[in-house]
């Protein structure tokens, strides 16, 4: 049985989600949202959250 690879749900400062492997450093700019868990389960926590997918300095005022 292959193991699976464990992510980070991360978000940066204009409210973007992504996926990082767990263990890796962060990029600048980048903090765990605090989900973790496997691709699938990481995507559909993003897909539940992220609900607003324009920037956060280009939504309007």
């Amino acid at each position: 049985m292959a193991s699976e690879s464990t992510y980070l749900v991360v978000v940066n400062d204009e409210e973007q989600y992504s996926l990082w492997p767990s263990g890796r450093s962060l990029p600048a700019g980048w903090h765990s949202s605090g989900h973790s868990g496997t691709e699938e389960d990481c995507l559909a926590h993003i897909a539940g959250v992220w609900t607003e997918v324009l920037p956060r300095s280009a939504r309007p005022a």
